[in-house]
This record gives C-alpha cells, sequence and structure tokens, in this order.
C-alpha cells in the first residue's frame, strides 16, 4: 500500500469516532453540564496519553500547547456537547462538515499550502454534499446549535491548521497529550466556576463517558494529528467530510432519526467530494 493511503485510512479514525460522538451525547450523557461534559472528555484523555508519553512540553511547545488546547480541545468540546443536544446528531456532524473548505483556506496564508486544483474541487463536491444532506433533514433546526456547531468548526479548523504549521518533529503522542491535558484542565476550572460540582453520573454516563475520553478522543487525537504529520492540511481536512456520514448514519440507526432519499444522495456525494481532493 502506497504511504498516503495508508495515512489516508489512519485518518478515517478521526471522524468517524468524532461523528460517534454526537448520538453518545445526546443519548447518554447529562444535558445540563456541557462544561463538566467537556471537561470529563477531554483531562483523563490527556492524562493517559501525558503518561504514555512521558514527555513535557518545552520552549515554545507551553504556550503553543495552551492555543491549541484552547481551539482545538477546550472551547471545541464545549461548543460541541451544546450542539449535540440542541441537534439532531445527523444536521450537527452536517453543519462541521465545512472545515474542509476552511481549512483549505486557511493553510494557504498560515502554512503555505497553496490549495491543489483537485483538493479546491474536492472540497466544492463535498460541501455540496453537505448541502444535499442537510437539506433533507426533517424537523426544527434550533439556530443556537446551529451557531455553536460553527464556531467549533471555525475553531477547530484555525487549530488544525496551526498544528500542521508548528509540525517540528515533536512526536504526535506528546503533542496531542499536551492539548489535551491543558485544555482538560482550563475546562475544570470553568466548569467549577460555572456549573459548580461535577455531576453525579450513572453507569450508561459512565459507559457514554469512558468511550468518549479513550476512543472518541485519546484514539482520534493522536491519529488524526500522525496524520496531519504525512498529508496536507488541505488533504485530512477533505478526510473530515467522514464526520457528518458517520452522524447521519448513527443517528439512524441508534437514535432513529428520520432518514431521507435526499440525505442518501448527500452522503454519496461527500465520499466522493473525499475521493477527489486526495493525492
Amino acid at each position: 500500500m502506497h504511504s498516503p493511503w495508508r495515512w489516508i485510512l489512519i485518518a478515517t479514525i478521526a471522524p468517524i469516532t468524532w461523528g460517534s460522538t454526537y448520538v453518545v451525547t445526546a443519548q447518554w450523557l447529562p444535558i445540563d453540564n456541557p462544561v463538566w461534559g467537556a471537561a470529563l472528555r477531554a483531562l483523563p484523555a490527556g492524562l493517559i496519553l501525558l503518561a504514555l508519553a512521558r514527555r513535557r512540553p518545552r520552549a515554545a511547545w507551553w504556550w503553543r500547547s495552551a492555543v491549541l488546547g484552547v481551539l482545538n480541545v477546550g472551547a471545541f468540546f464545549v461548543l460541541v456537547y451544546v450542539a449535540a443536544q440542541l441537534l439532531p446528531s445527523g444536521v450537527a456532524a452536517m453543519l462541521m462538515a465545512t472545515a474542509p473548505a476552511v481549512m483549505l483556506l486557511l493553510a494557504w496564508p498560515l502554512a503555505a499550502e497553496r490549495p491543489a486544483l483537485l483538493s479546491l474541487a474536492g472540497a466544492v463536491v463535498g460541501f455540496t454534499g453537505v448541502v444535499v444532506l442537510l437539506a433533507g433533514a426533517t424537523g426544527p433546526i434550533d439556530p443556537w446549535g446551529v451557531a455553536a456547531s460553527l464556531a467549533a468548526m471555525l475553531m477547530s479548523s484555525l487549530g488544525f491548521v496551526l498544528a500542521r504549521r508548528w509540525n517540528d518533529g515533536t512526536p504526535v503522542l506528546a503533542v496531542a497529550a499536551w492539548q489535551l491535558t491543558g485544555g482538560g484542565l482550563a475546562l475544570v476550572v470553568a466548569a467549577l466556576i460555572v456549573e459548580g460540582a461535577p455531576p453525579a453520573l450513572d453507569a450508561a454516563e459512565l459507559l457514554g463517558f469512558a468511550y468518549l475520553t479513550l476512543i472518541a478522543t485519546a484514539l482520534a487525537y493522536v491519529t488524526w494529528f500522525a496524520a496531519l504529520k504525512h498529508l496536507t492540511a488541505g488533504a485530512v481536512g477533505l478526510i473530515g467530510l467522514l464526520n457528518p456520514v458517520a452522524g447521519v448514519a448513527l443517528g439512524v440507526i441508534v437514535a432513529a432519526e428520520a432518514f431521507s432519499g435526499a440525505q442518501v444522495a448527500g452522503m454519496a456525494i461527500v465520499v466522493a467530494g473525499i475521493l477527489l481532493g486526495q493525492p
């Protein structure tokens, strides 16, 4: 298997598991504690990776980790938690799928990665698929949920492009650990101030947080940043279009959300956009 495709396959782990977070959050996690929900997802994952990495930040990586921790973890996790509670899982994931176009545009000035024509075409095709998916959704759409999802998308897009720009050979495991730990600690402080004591969790909620921590956070972030080291930000961003596909599919299977023929067509267009934009 050629090396680029190996990293493309590795990169798919992250958006697929991230697409599942909407269903898990909406179905099994407490609705009234978004900041604690984000903290309980981020900090345990960060501490696990930190124990595995056995490495502390040095020099510029202290402030870089703080910036990336806010963009990719802190505010991002809170906004995703809110969006997952206010929107159908498929719709929340679809809105996040506008990230590839934003990453392509940001990577040009910030990471000196001029987008290739096929990458731009793939982003346009993929975004068209997202529009078709969104148009095929049934039921009312909460505007606050839309705002939260789009804000999360903008923050993560900027954070991922900066992570690509700051790639200096530092081990991926360490970079992911520093971001998640720093962002998680900031979230714990914010949660104590805003929401008070942490919520009591039942068995289902504990299992939900365990899945988000180990699979949709620790594993997903390591594979995502590993792919960013070997692929362009634009190529990795296009792979992120799998997020809405996973979100819609799991919303139908797990949460019995309505699923139309237009959404099937939209998912097919999204996948076509991913394939078109790859090297």
